[in-house]
């Protein structure tokens, strides 16, 4: 399980997430991941791609698991 730290900001929007840890290539790519119903937060797939992750999130994809610090 990784932890990705939101050092300050109040949350991190979901596409983003997942071009920041390298998941995606692009934005591009990753709402198509997310369009696509590859990615579960929070033990539901959640299609959202500007959906706000906080403090407490867990998202789930292709089996890693990465907590929101």
């Amino acid at each position: 399980m990784k932890e990705f730290e939101l050092n300050g900001h109040e949350f991190i929007e979901l596409n983003k997430l997942l071009k920041f840890l390298r998941f995606a290539q692009s934005g591009g790519e990753a709402n198509q991941l997310i369009d696509n119903g590859e990615v579960i937060v929070n033990n539901e797939v959640d299609t959202r791609r500007r959906k706000k992750l906080r403090v407490g999130d867990i998202v789930v994809f292709q089996g890693n698991s990465i907590t929101i610090k």
